[in-house]
């Protein structure tokens, strides 16, 4: 048998429950997610005036502990790149050094082949009655690779040095890949990455094509100027 509550009860019963209804604090609302702040790079100032072609050796210039990124600014447009100064400390003081001394200023992109990677860095490559010599060039020295297992050649967008037969002939030569190039990978020494730009090395001028022959020059093709590298650091 369903008893019946007296009216008197109902109506306090309904006067609590409307009371607790507007006294229950409102839910509170999940913290938003703090916005991450863009890292904070500055310029670092150049070391000549004009370019220097050729060195005894590199001076040290970085400290592995910063970020470090290179603006290559080339006739198609800006690319820049991320160093991998932890990973690669030999190659990438080397790239800064050359940099500051703006000794990749003028030179060209003398190897681009389609669907692999844009060679430059030959300082031979700024003469153009040189040409017969392009990719022959270098600093003055060489030094040894660097082969870090977690830095590869697994995307387009990989900075890395070229370099001879020889594993101490890496000098101001480097290359960045156009596609994935995996069976590079534990070869070259890998110090740096893409991280904006791409498209413009889409647009450089290719020189050569790869087939079942080997490289074949693209005949009148006018390989595109780098222009200067600035680099930048963040703490």
């Amino acid at each position: 048998m369903i008893r019946t509550l007296p009216v008197t009860i109902l109506t306090a019963l309904l006067s609590t429950g409307a009371t607790l209804a507007q006294t229950a604090p409102a839910q509170t609302a999940p913290a938003a997610t703090p916005a991450t702040t863009p890292r904070a790079f500055t310029p670092l100032p150049f070391l000549s005036q004009t370019p220097i072609r050729t060195f005894k050796e590199p001076a040290w210039v970085i400290d592995p502990a910063k970020t470090y990124r290179a603006v290559l600014q080339t006739s198609k447009g800006d690319v820049t790149v991320e160093l991998s100064a932890k990973a690669a400390p030999k190659a990438v003081n080397n790239f800064v050094f050359l940099a500051l001394n703006h000794f990749y200023d003028g030179t060209r992109f003398h190897r681009v082949i389609e669907g692999f990677m844009a060679q430059g860095g030959d300082p031979l490559s700024a003469d153009a009655a040189q040409q017969a010599r392009w990719g022959t060039g270098g600093p003055g020295y060489g030094f040894y690779v660097e082969l870090d297992q977690t830095l590869n050649f697994n995307a387009a967008g990989v900075l890395a040095m070229a370099r001879s037969q020889s594993l101490y002939s890496q000098g101001s030569q480097f290359f960045v890949t156009l596609a994935p190039a995996d069976f590079l990978s534990g070869q070259y020494t890998v110090f740096g990455r893409v991280v904006s730009g791409q498209d413009v090395l889409a647009k450089l001028t290719r020189t050569a094509r790869s087939g079942a022959a080997g490289e074949t020059p693209i005949p009148g093709a006018a390989p595109d100027t780098l222009k200067t590298v600035q680099v930048l650091v963040s703490q």
